[in-house]
């Protein structure tokens, strides 16, 4: 997902080297994020909310810009809080210490400390700061937590802009403090109550009316050697209307939570940090009592994309992190699958680019306006990759054990998705599924790699639109494949002639994508508004993999290329071959890695038969996720292995990220070689490169609404308990 602006050909390209803009995208790769969707803070590594993109937001607008904490001795002027550890403690909590250095100290032993404890929840932050006095000496101090807001919606913190803050009032009982514009309301509270609210916040016409531009809660402290003192501040955030997209019940997790063991501890932590972050990042359909129920708690539930930028639902990432989790189980996903069909789209709308049967891209409270040439709905359909990946998510959760009747409510929104992938390809004349920006406000790329620099010829051209992707037409295929098979399992007219389409798509993908270099054939990444091969070497794929667009030596070919250093980069998938002019590993999409596009390309590696090329992608994202403490971002640098031991951070990425979480899962899956049939009453469990880890054990899985547990001994023995009736094939 990209909501920048970026240059739309080359010479864009060079004059926007020539200047600077004033307005950056704040950096984020030294943040600690603490997340409850839709609520989540910011901040520095030492806890401080003061600058950039810190602060508490809830939905999309920021709550708090600034929370910061300072002491003065009583006589002796400022003192120096020195961070000395802290970070998460799980998704949604955080604890940071500091020394108040000098204060009560008579050896070079710190005296004084100071535990700050954050919890996030929906709509709420709670903020406790204690201080304890271990040493021999009494102390006094004040200690001040100053608070400021700007209320600011995420495209202009996004976007960099630098905004006015709003005036507090405070609050009659001189308990905190209260913030509020167009319907967004913020409260801030103190137990106990400040000893004085400074009176330098406040300027004399505003101290009449109650207001300031931040407000200074301060605390006279007192301690005793080996005595503690408390406070804790709360913070409420509501929207006059309510929440777009709620909080789901926190005991309704749409998912069984799994436990691993393996001989490498750095996947235990991986999995175990992303299975909580994806708990922390569901939200619900308040619309969920219509056509067609609801799923776990009353509820359907989806994944928000990621935080910060993405706290929303968008239905490319929302859908595969539900696909990727299907071995959790399926209430994710039909969850997913019933909010989107709810906006599926019925009419044809320029202006938001729905069309009938089309899977949505992004839904926001209000339009976002980046720039003066960049504007989204609040609604916006401009994607082309949502529709297949809808339909392929139906099949797959019909596979793994979603109730018939649950399937069944959803096909008439299938047969509506197929009938939008048929007219598609036949508006273009040459049969491919293509997307243009027709309003010159949104997206200029309408597939994952949705950065306006992202599509370009080996010789760094950018592609002109309409563009056909290569990764889209494997989508479509699979997804026409996996629509004829619903279509006749349930009893419906079409089954043949989506079969024969896909057929038809394969036969032409294959004449018109297909080009050549030294190192021998490759698709090549799209085709231009001509028609003309794009002819980059990209990770797309590792997306063709596995779907059945290949035939085997095709197959080979690509896994060959996946497992050359170019794109394979000792810590994940390039998304640009490192050979490629305009190659840049901090490039959004020409030059970094995802790990959710590394996790999709190894379960494509390893589906075609190529197991050895996805145990090297996969030890690679491993690598990458002990050194972003098991919460794998949206997307780090490229430089790769070769430059160091550890990659560079992508200063700007989302952390955390649904489908980059649900990385781990797919991963882990794939180490298992497992597959479900519960249709065809089987399981699958056919270990590849899981033994790598092994011995290993994983509890908790679900297929068929019931527990798959596996045991992979450290002779490569395999054990497996699954639900009764399901029987399991080992090779």
């Amino acid at each position: 997902m990209d909501t920048t602006v970026k240059p739309q050909d080359t010479n864009d390209s060079v004059t926007a080297t020539t200047s600077v803009a004033a307005d950056l995208q704040p950096f984020l790769h030294d943040a600690v994020v603490t997340l409850y969707a839709p609520s989540f803070v910011i901040s520095r590594a030492d806890g401080q909310l003061g600058g950039d993109a810190d602060g508490f937001y809830h939905g999309d607008s920021r709550a708090l810009s600034h929370l910061t904490v300072t002491a003065q001795a009583v006589t002796a002027g400022p003192i120096a809080l020195a961070p000395v550890g802290g970070g998460l403690r799980g998704a949604d909590r955080a604890d940071f210490r500091s020394v108040l250095r000098g204060l009560g100290e008579v050896t070079p032993d710190p005296a004084v400390t100071l535990l700050r404890r954050r919890t996030v929840a929906s709509g709420r932050l709670e903020e406790s700061f204690e201080v304890t006095n271990v040493g021999t000496q009494r102390v006094r101090f004040r200690l001040t937590v100053t608070a400021a807001t700007d209320l600011a919606l995420m495209e202009r913190v996004k976007s960099g802009h630098v905004l006015e803050p709003v005036r507090a009032r405070v609050e009659s009982d001189g308990h905190g403090l209260a913030w509020s514009r167009d319907g967004f309301s913020v409260r801030l509270t103190s137990e106990p109550a400040p000893d004085a609210l400074e009176e330098d916040a406040l300027e004399a016409a505003e101290a009449a009316e109650g207001r300031a531009a931040e407000g200074r809660l301060s605390y006279d402290v007192e301690l005793a050697p080996g005595t503690s003192w408390t406070a804790t501040l709360r913070c409420t955030a509501a929207y006059a209307d309510g929440d777009q997209f709620p909080a789901p019940p926190a005991d309704a997790v749409p998912w069984r939570t799994p436990a691993l063991r393996s001989a490498d501890r750095r996947f235990d932590q991986w999995l175990d940090q992303s299975v909580a972050d994806a708990d922390r990042l569901r939200l619900m359909d308040p619309r969920s009592d219509e056509r067609g129920g609801a799923g776990t708690g009353g509820v359907d539930q989806f994944l928000a994309a990621g935080a910060p930028w993405f706290l929303t639902l968008f239905g490319r990432d929302s859908l595969w992190a539900a696909r990727m989790l299907l071995p959790l189980g399926t209430d994710l996903a039909a969850g997913t699958l019933r909010t989107l069909a709810r906006r599926q789209g019925t009419a044809v709308d320029p202006a938001t680019e729905e069309q009938p049967g089309k899977i949505l891209h992004e839904v926001r409270r209000a339009t976002q306006d980046f720039t003066d040439t960049f504007s989204l709905p609040p609604v916006y359909y401009g994607t082309v990759d949502a529709t297949p990946l809808w339909i392929t998510l139906l099949h797959d959760a019909w596979r793994w054990g979603l109730a018939p009747a649950e399937v069944e409510q959803l096909l008439p929104h299938a047969e509506s998705a197929l009938g939008w992938l048929r007219d598609q390809a036949d508006a273009g004349g040459d049969g491919f599924l293509k997307y243009v920006d027709r309003t010159g406000r949104g997206l200029a790329n309408q597939g994952w790699k949705d950065s306006g620099d992202a599509i370009r010829h080996r010789d760094g051209r950018l592609a002109d639109p309409p563009i056909a992707l290569c990764e889209v037409q494997a989508y479509a295929y699979e997804a026409a494949r996996g629509g004829a098979a619903l279509l006749r399992a349930f009893g419906r007219p079409g089954a043949d002639a989506w079969e024969e389409w896909a057929e038809g798509l394969a036969d032409r993908f294959r004449k018109r994508f297909w080009v050549e270099d030294a190192r021998g054939p490759y698709p090549a990444v799209a085709l231009d508004r001509d028609g003309r091969p794009v002819d980059s070497v990209t990770s797309g794929f590792g997306h063709l993999l596995g779907t059945g667009l290949l035939n085997q030596e095709e197959s080979a070919a690509l896994a060959a290329r996946l497992a050359g250093p170019d794109l394979d980069s000792g810590h994940g998938l390039r998304t640009l071959s490192s050979d490629s002019v305009g190659f840049n590993p901090y490039g959004y999409h020409i030059g970094s890695i995802w790990p959710h596009d590394t996790a999709i390309a190894v379960h494509g590696l390893v589906r075609a038969g190529f197991p050895d090329a996805a145990a090297s992608l996969a030890a690679g994202l491993l690598t990458a996720s002990a050194t972003f403490d098991a919460r794998l971002p949206e997307l780090f640098a490229g430089h790769g292995a070769d430059a160091g031991p550890r990659p560079a951070p992508y200063p700007a990425s989302c952390r955390p990220q649904a489908w980059a979480a649900a990385a781990s899962v797919q991963v882990l899956a794939s180490a298992l070689g497992l597959d479900a049939d519960v249709p065809g009453g089987t399981v699958t469990v056919a270990p590849t490169f899981a033994r790598a880890y092994g011995p290993l054990t994983v509890t908790g899985l679900q297929v068929g609404g019931g527990q798959l547990d596996v045991t992979l001994a450290a002779d490569g023995a395999v054990s497996v308990t699954a639900p009764e009736g399901l029987e399991v094939v080992t090779a």
